[in-house]
């Protein structure tokens, strides 16, 4: 019988690399032409807040997982702080985040796909998620291995787009939409062009490409060495927002006035376009069929953690704490794969409207699960001041700072309620949440 642990096979370089494949993603290769189609150059500022109040949540998960060693993810520091039912309400929506994403994911792979082959885009979604799923069933390692070289690809495409964006920039190139400058920043409306309620309504798009950036936290179960890699990952990724996704949007309208382009194609296909590069877009879609592979890779494995850990607390059914030989819950691993391949029957269903329903419900659900760990940290440095006072990596500026990223969450969701867009998801999001209260109330009578 495989015995009931996770193993540690995580090492630091598989743990620097998750961390970094959680700050990239298709918010980024995809999203950003939305989020800057709304807020135009100030979206800068925008990615720049929603960077600080990620890295703060960041430190203040940090410290509470290596507060204690037991501890294997933030649903079991919501058992401590908060109490059984916001550690299953947690849990379980944690859960449901990872699966919204993931099912969009495996929708935009098939997408990418029938860039190059014209097949029923159900296909590839399919053999993409059986793959990802055997990889994730073998080893933690091969899970690890993936994200690696996943995230290489990310890096590279953007390292290389900064080199000939700093390159093009310091000779003057011209482009079909004019000259390569700086003064593109500013000179095409201003800095607010669509005014302060632009920049407020791209917050939603821009949060949203920051989603996964904890799983950080939940391989602390699975690393080889917690207490030196999960500071070394958290610390990192301040340089990470400044220069992946600061640097990158800088360049891009340095390159492009915000003006030419267009919210519903990536805004790195028209900038290696426009600098003369024939293969851009297939060079591109393919660096995005591989950041929705690793979004998708990533939604397994957080998943299946996530119900194993839930299923070690009695909040899940006793089978999905089952490990296979390797060491993996395959039981936890194989329903949300089926759970996630549901997003091929919604993309048929509701093709026009799914991406943004689930994208946002996500969002808005992250917004608790980040909530949770921040008002966790403040009841941890209030009752348990002794284990503050001994941490090596203690978060700076609390609690004031968790009051004030709570409060910026808050706003959001009010902007939340104000866009036509994100409003009907996050009248629906309130369901999942009555549905969990009735599930805990249902497990505690049956106890």
């Amino acid at each position: 019988m495989a015995q009931q642990e996770l193993k540690r096979d995580l090492a630091n370089r598989h743990v620097q690399l998750i961390a970094i494949g959680g700050t990239i993603g298709t918010g980024l290769f995809l999203g950003s032409g939305k989020a800057i189609q709304l807020a135009g150059p100030s979206i800068i500022f925008a990615y720049l807040i929603i960077g600080i109040a990620v890295f703060f949540i960041m430190r203040a998960l940090g410290e509470l997982l290596l507060s204690k060693a037991g501890y294997q993810s933030f649903t079991d520091i919501a058992e401590d702080y908060l109490g059984p039912r916001a550690a299953f309400v947690t849990g379980w929506t944690y859960w449901f985040c990872w699966i919204m994403i993931a099912m969009a994911d495996i929708i935009a792979v098939g997408v990418y796909v029938r860039y190059w082959f014209d097949v029923p885009q159900w296909i590839p979604a399919i053999i993409c998620l059986l793959i990802l799923l055997g990889f994730n069933l073998l080893t933690v390692k091969l899970f690890g291995e993936l994200e690696f070289w996943f995230a290489l690809i990310k890096v590279i495409t953007i390292l290389f787009l900064i080199a000939v964006g700093v390159v093009l920039l310091v000779i003057g190139f011209k482009t079909d939409a004019g000259t390569v400058t700086i003064q593109n920043l500013w000179e095409h409306g201003g800095i607010f062009p669509n005014g302060i309620s632009g920049f407020l309504l791209s917050f939603q798009m821009v949060l949203f490409a920051f989603v996964g950036v904890e799983l950080v936290g939940v391989t602390a179960a699975e690393t080889a060495n917690p207490k030196k890699n999960i500071p070394s990952a958290i610390n990192k990724i301040p340089l990470r927002i400044l220069f992946f996704y600061i640097g990158s949007i800088i360049i891009l309208l340095c390159i492009n006035p915000w003006t030419e382009l267009n919210g519903a194609e990536s805004p790195f296909v028209k900038t290696f376009s426009l600098v003369g590069i024939p293969i851009a877009a297939g060079i591109i879609n393919f660096v995005v069929l591989t950041s929705a592979a690793s979004a998708c890779n990533s939604g397994l494995f957080s998943t299946s953690r996530i119900l194993f850990n839930l299923s070690k607390t009695d909040q899940a059914p006793e089978n999905f704490k089952k490990l296979n030989k390797n060491h993996v819950p395959g039981n936890a691993l194989l329903v949300s794969t089926i759970v996630v391949s549901v997003g091929a029957l919604l993309s048929k269903l509701i093709p026009e409207q799914a991406f943004g329903i689930v994208s946002t419900i996500s969002a808005i659900c992250f917004i608790w699960v980040w909530g949770v760990i921040l008002i966790c940290h403040i009841k941890y440095k209030k009752t348990r001041p002794e284990l503050h006072a001994k941490s090596t990596f203690k978060a700076p500026f609390t609690p004031f700072i968790n009051y004030a990223v709570l409060t910026l969450f808050g706003v959001i969701l009010i902007i939340m309620l104000f866009a036509s867009e994100t409003r009907p998801a996050l009248l629906l999001t309130p369901l999942w949440f009555v549905l969990l209260y009735v599930m805990y109330s249902l497990r505690r009578k049956s106890m």
